[in-house]
């Protein structure tokens, strides 16, 4: 379910890094969410760093959500970058695992199959 990889970069340099890498590969980051920061700011301690990006390919969007638009519920897909023990981790919740929980539309595997694919693909590149 998860695809989590540990990088030899900084929590900066990997955040620096995403975004031509996601663009490169045919998406695009429409927000991304700082909650270590925001954490803090709300009085919540907490050691470590964490980013979180919500990522959309528009054209795969916009097929799943002709299939099944409940699946809203499910998307943009998410690539989170934080710090565990000193190290910096790059992850994402499998998107093939993740739709075939929510629809046995083979044409749902297959989209989330795709999808998959370039998301390891971005972590991989970034790491």
């Amino acid at each position: 379910m998860y695809y989590v990889v540990e990088s030899s970069k900084s929590f900066s340099e990997v955040i620096f890094d995403l975004e031509p890498v996601v663009q490169r590969l045919g998406f695009v980051v429409l927000h991304g969410h700082d909650l270590g920061d925001t954490l803090r700011r709300k009085g919540i301690d907490l050691d470590d760093d964490c980013q979180v990006f919500d990522i959309c390919n528009y054209r795969q969007i916009e097929k799943m959500l002709a299939i099944d638009l409940r699946l809203s519920l499910a998307l943009p897909w998410r690539i989170s970058v934080y710090t565990e023990n000193g190290a910096t981790k790059i992850g994402l919740l499998r998107p093939e695992t993740l739709l075939a929980t929510l629809s046995e539309h083979p044409e749902l595997v297959r989209l989330g199959r795709e999808v998959e694919e370039r998301m390891v693909q971005i972590v991989d590149e970034v790491r």
